[in-house]
């Protein structure tokens, strides 16, 4: 599976068409890392726990996505873009979309 946030694949036709797809996961707050970002935003630096909590997520709304697009028939999905939102008190969602093809 070609995966790009450009609307084709450079070298590649699109052969035809499948529509959006996304896939996206909700995430909670682990109270271990409130703690240390607290303790972190003293003195300054990267908050290490939300970085690796982000990165999970971004894998698992992509995997999701990838998925109804080889579901449809896809070989590629073009056009993709992240989006974030807080869906309750210390969790958010990450979105991710794109519009499912074929490519040759």
């Amino acid at each position: 599976m070609e995966l790009t946030n450009l609307e084709c694949i450079p070298g590649k036709k699109i052969v035809a068409h499948y529509g959006v797809v996304s896939g996206s996961t909700v995430r909670a707050k682990h109270v271990g890392r409130d703690i240390m970002a607290s303790l972190k935003n003293l003195v300054g630096g990267e908050l290490k726990g939300y970085t690796e909590l982000l990165h999970e997520a971004r894998q698992e709304s992509i995997e999701r996505m990838v998925k109804i697009a080889e579901d449809f028939g896809a070989n590629a999905v073009v056009n993709i873009r992240f989006a974030t939102s807080n869906v309750a008190q210390g969790a958010s969602e990450l979105y991710v979309y794109g519009t499912a093809v074929r490519v040759e």
